[in-house]
């Protein structure tokens, strides 16, 4: 089957790129199939990042107990980790004796770098060439170079005129250095400047860092496994590694729903202690942390407060503390001693941002302010991370495309594992997965179990060639970019984004929605008949083309969490039961941002008085006045059950917004809550300035039946000779009650508002003989011209959705100033869920910047500012 030497030519099933913990892996599950597999490694040993990453200090900063294969009991059992985080060293023994048990070695080339790896269309092969100058034939072509494995090339001036010792944390002398009696400079605080600093600085004569960028570092606490964790280990293996396959960030452990800012001071700071005192990478704090930035800065702070309590000197201790990015949105480390370090007489900090370096010259550094003479620099800069090592290989798909040339803008992949182009070719922990977010062990043995179950599938069924679509690889990136885009992760010049290479496109490279979210795609699209995918045999062609996650990633989170609730289906219950579970789950909503007043007061109604909320903006008067009428499907809800949703209209409109009640169903049915409704618009509209509005028009807005009233009244108004009004904000209105439209066949389960609910809702509402009356059913008004300008909002996984989209439509048609957005991935309540649902964020702003517009003369004033 293969060849040696320059010029001869191997044919095997697999080619696999890289020998690490992927590698090994990859070799020893194929081969277990029968199948064919030769590992190109251009090291001359086993261990991938481990064999090359050497440098001083260098250790794992997942549990050693974690960060270690599950594919085999008698394999966990033979071998037993010294430490809590185990050492370069023993971590690469641990990967040569896996190598050995499994008799590895023999499907190994060492010290062997390829070149090219080429498809033949016609021949449905890969052909690799090496820098030996052999030539590989196969059928799959992978690429598991990992995710930290090629170093960023040095940016500084002069790097190459420097005449003493320099080194590279991640190409470090297998030998060793010796720093004893040597001025030395560390360039870089990253994770291996971080750990490799202070054992440097026991050798070194003289240590100058030369700081960057500061990095956030809590103690490692390193020595022996906790012995609560070696024990639900050896409790039950089995469940253990279940527990972490299923977890968000590949290691079991306790979550938690809590916000930081839910809790008193003290509670956050008896947390923040706790996670100081963990030694862990990622100890469990609280949920919002990734998402708020208040929450976010509360513990910044108290880290920060933890470096000034130990470097001693007060320049160098805030030198040391970051202030320009959030905590966990740069890669956190773990250290032993690292602020201590800084404690010492010869050790010296220089930052970079107020002291940049112009070169280096023959025999040190030169910044802007002095000449420095050194023995030796270590250069701690890093990786071209997740695509580096990837693109580094020119890899030729079909129709002669360029891998490079495809990603030259940033990768798209489908799950992390294939690419567009490129028949039989996968990625082991590619970008667009959880990788580097996650414990690389159990996203590794995820990855390769999928590759090789996906070959054996292929191999079952007769085909030959396997390919993503494009509808599938696009779905996916926007995927991952949705998940990213609800955390604070890219508000960050990180690795993650690759802004640590110059020219590197910024994208968010890995995948944040969690180890378990991306098993459970990763399956779904298997047990979906391999949704996404195109495969080809000489016989047959199977592709069931689609996007595997098209919620957004927070609106799926609710969804799963309402589930978990085990509520009653609303309309199996009486209408005081659906209200009573209505207030109850409306009490857990986060409150929503602060406005400058909120007051309460009554107006008269149709049939009597009814309540209204005042929410009034904190910049000052007078401002634009918003009636709006609430959700419930006329049956549940009062002018203060969308509350946060109001406040937040507040704020983002500058407006005063009018919350004002009606009289709901079954108690009183259609016309009542349309009265009041207009009712409400005409006190609303003459009180105005009264109520410390501008004078002039009113706007109306409403959300779901809500919206509904919003839609009458603008006709009735037309129809009455006033009051005027500005504009109408229609948040997924109903426009009609005709449940056979196809957004109810398509969304009319599982999205909170179902086809039932909205039956039982209309049901209690209004009699069928009235349920084509324009006042319950707006799209059926005979005349729809001469209303207020309009946006109408509707929802991808919303019943209403088709009838939204058609009233907007149809009131283009009338000549309406209209303006129609559609929420994609989002549900019908989705949404109003303020700092729930943080992908609404940008609609929600949409909406606030429609209301200024709708508003009398817009006035010049300060604006409180929201994250989108």
């Amino acid at each position: 089957m293969m060849g040696t030497g320059n010029g001869s030519t191997t044919s095997t099933d697999v080619v696999v790129v890289g020998a690490g913990f992927a590698g090994l892996y990859l070799l020893r599950q194929l081969r277990s199939q029968g199948i064919s597999v030769l590992v190109l490694e251009c090291a001359d040993g086993v261990g991938g990042t481990w064999y090359w990453n050497r440098y001083p200090g260098a250790r794992c900063d997942i549990m050693s107990v974690d960060y270690s294969y599950s594919f085999d009991p008698a394999l966990e059992r033979e071998w037993q980790w010294s430490e809590k985080y185990a050492t370069q060293p023993e971590i690469l023994a641990y990967a040569n004796h896996v190598a050995d048990k499994y008799d590895l070695r023999k499907d190994i080339r060492f010290g062997t770098r390829v070149q090219q790896a080429k498809w033949d269309a016609q021949a449905r092969r890969w052909h690799v060439s090496t820098g030996t100058g052999e030539l590989i034939s196969c059928r799959f072509f992978v690429m598991a170079s990992g995710c930290l494995s090629l170093p960023k090339a040095i940016d500084i001036p002069g790097a190459d005129r420097y005449e003493g010792e320099t080194y590279y944390t991640n190409r470090w002398p297998h030998e060793g250095v010796d720093f004893t009696g040597k001025r030395v400079a560390v360039i870089g605080t990253g994770s291996s400047g971080i750990q490799s600093i202070p054992i440097i600085a026991e050798q070194a004569a003289q240590l100058t860092v030369f700081q960057r960028t500061p990095n956030f570092s809590r103690p490692a606490r390193n020595g022996p496994a906790p012995q609560e964790k070696l024990d639900a280990f050896s409790a039950d293996r089995s469940a253990y590694r279940h527990a972490a396959r299923w977890s968000m960030i590949g290691v079991p452990g306790p979550i938690t729903a809590l916000g930081a800012l839910q809790v008193s001071e003290q509670e956050r700071r008896a947390v923040y202690e706790a996670a100081w005192s963990s030694g862990d990478l990622l100890p469990t704090t609280f949920a919002d942390m990734v998402t708020s930035e208040a929450a976010n800065e509360t513990y910044c702070e108290f880290l920060r407060e933890k470096i000034r309590s130990i470097v001693r000197d007060p320049a160098t201790a805030e030198a040391l503390c970051p202030k320009d990015y959030y905590y966990g949105t740069k890669r956190p480390c773990l250290d032993t001693g690292y602020f201590e370090t800084f404690n010492h007489p010869h050790v010296r900090l220089i930052d970079l941002r107020k002291t940049p370096i112009i070169t280096l010259t023959r025999r040190g550094i030169d910044t802007t302010k002095e000449s420095l003479e050194f023995d030796a620099i270590v250069f701690a800069t890093g990786f071209d991370a997740m695509t580096g090592a990837i693109v580094a290989v020119d890899i030729v798909g079909r129709d002669q495309l360029s891998l490079k040339d495809k990603w030259a803008v940033g990768p798209k992949t489908y799950l992390g594992l294939m690419t567009v182009g490129f028949p039989n070719y996968f990625m082991v922990t590619g970008p667009g997965s959880p990788s580097v977010l996650s414990n690389m062990m159990v996203s590794i043995e995820q990855h390769v179990e999928w590759v090789c179950d996906t070959i054996n599938y292929m191999s079952r069924i007769g085909v030959e060639i396997i390919e993503p679509t494009e509808t599938a690889e696009a779905g996916w990136v926007q995927h991952v970019n949705d998940c990213a885009d609800i955390t604070l992760f890219p508000t960050a010049n990180s690795w993650y984004i690759g802004a640590n290479v110059p020219g590197k496109p910024r994208i968010f490279l890995p995948y944040i929605g969690g180890v378990d979210r991306y098993r459970k795609a990763c399956d779904e699209a298997v047990a979906q008949g391999y949704l996404g995918f195109r495969m080809q045999g000489p016989d047959r062609t199977q592709c069931n083309d689609g996007v595997i996650r098209r919620l957004q990633p927070d609106v799926a989170i609710m969804l799963e969490v309402i589930e978990s609730l085990g509520l009653p289906a609303v309309e199996s219950m009486s209408a005081e039961a659906a209200r009573a579970l209505f207030v109850a789950l409306s009490a857990q909503r986060p409150p929503g941002p602060a406005v400058g007043e909120c007051t309460d007061g009554t107006l008269p109604g149709k049939a009597g008085n009814l309540k209204y909320r005042l929410y009034r903006p904190a910049t000052a008067g007078p401002h634009s006045v918003v009636v709006y009428y609430h959700g419930g499907g006329w049956v549940l809800g009062s002018c203060d059950s969308d509350d946060p949703f109001c406040r937040d209209l507040c704020v983002r409109s500058d407006s005063i917004i009018v919350s004002v009640d009606y009289r709901h169903a079954p108690e009183a049915p259609f016309p009542a809550a349309v009265e009041d409704a207009f009712a409400a618009l005409q006190w609303v509209a003459a009180q105005v300035e009264t109520l410390g509005g501008k004078s002039g028009p009113v706007s109306v807005a409403g959300w779901s039946a809500g919206a509904n009233l919003a839609t009458v009244v603008c006709r009735l108004a037309r129809d009455n000779g006033g009051p005027a009004i500005g504009g109408q904000l229609l948040l997924a209105p109903v426009t009609d009650t005709d449940l056979t439209r196809r957004s109810y066949q398509e969304n009319g389960e599982d999205y909170v508002l179902t086809g039932a609910l909205m039956r039982w809702f209309l049901d209690h509402y209004v009699d069928p003989a009235d349920r084509t009356d324009p006042r319950v059913a707006p799209l059926r008004a005979v005349d729809l011209s001469n209303l207020p300008p309009a946006i109408v909002v509707t929802c991808e996984f919303d019943p209403l959705s088709d009838e939204g989209a058609a009233y907007a439509a149809a009131l283009a048609a009338a000549g309406c100033d209209v303006q129609h957005i559609a929420a994609r991935g989002h549900t019908h309540t989705s949404l109003t869920l303020v700092d729930v649902v943080i992908s609404g964020a940008p609609f929600r702003r949409r909406m606030g910047e429609a209301l200024r517009r709708f508003g009398p003369a817009e006035k010049q004033s300060s604006r409180m500012q929201l994250r989108a």
